[in-house]
């Protein structure tokens, strides 16, 4: 009861005349304050810590699992290119080589003669080399009928060679009557390119590709 009565009976203006046992008593009170703060903002902090440490671990398992997926089926991705590229070069195949280029040329524009088209220009231009295949441009300018030019397409179509022809800047227009007045007959007018392709072979890739680095170096 005397600590009791001692803790009444403070004289709050005269701390250095307060007795042994209630200094002793707010000195450690104020120990265990500062503690219990303390104690306070460290686990606050470590929790934060915490929360965003557990953040980050579901985020790695789940990159973790997507790569996994991904290592297993590696190796069946692996095979699934390796036969598409065995079929590519199997396509590539069927289109004309090197030598066969000049005939070919010939083959279609003695196709376009059997078809009954009128050859005004038939100008083949210099190859563009590509990864794997060469693209020849063909300048050209033929008259016919729409039947006619459908004969021609089926001819180049079952000509020996896998023969593919892109067109480009390509019109095909009415032919204009004659001074004299002369009717044109349904008679069309095909201008402009195509494009006809071949593969190239194993020293010609290599050197198509050395070039395409050696033009992107400079670049």
């Amino acid at each position: 009861m005397s600590f009791l009565s001692d803790i009444q009976n403070l004289d709050r203006n005269n701390v250095g005349g307060w007795p042994q046992s209630v200094k002793l008593f707010f000195t450690a009170l104020l120990c265990a304050v500062v503690l219990l703060v303390g104690w306070y903002f460290f686990v606050s902090d470590q929790q934060d810590s915490l929360a965003n440490l557990a953040g980050k671990e579901n985020q790695l398992k789940q990159e973790f699992a997507t790569k996994q997926a991904k290592s297993v089926n590696l190796e069946a991705l692996e095979q699934q290119l390796n036969e598409m590229q065995d079929m590519l070069r199997q396509l590539l195949r069927q289109l004309p080589s090197k030598t066969e280029m000049p005939e070919l040329l010939i083959d279609i524009s003695q196709t376009a003669q059997s078809a009954g088209l009128e050859t005004e220009l038939f100008q083949p231009g210099p190859e563009t080399p590509k990864d794997f295949y060469a693209e020849k441009p063909i300048t050209l300018r033929m008259t016919g009928t729409y039947h006619q030019f459908g004969t021609f397409i089926s001819g180049v179509a079952s000509l020996p060679r896998v023969v593919i022809l892109t067109l480009h800047d390509v019109s095909l227009t009415p032919k204009t009557p004659s001074k004299e007045g002369t009717a044109t007959g349904g008679q069309l007018v095909l201008q402009g390119t195509v494009k006809t392709y071949r593969y190239l072979d194993d020293e010609e890739s290599a050197a198509a590709g050395k070039g395409g680095k050696a033009g992107g170096a400079k670049r």
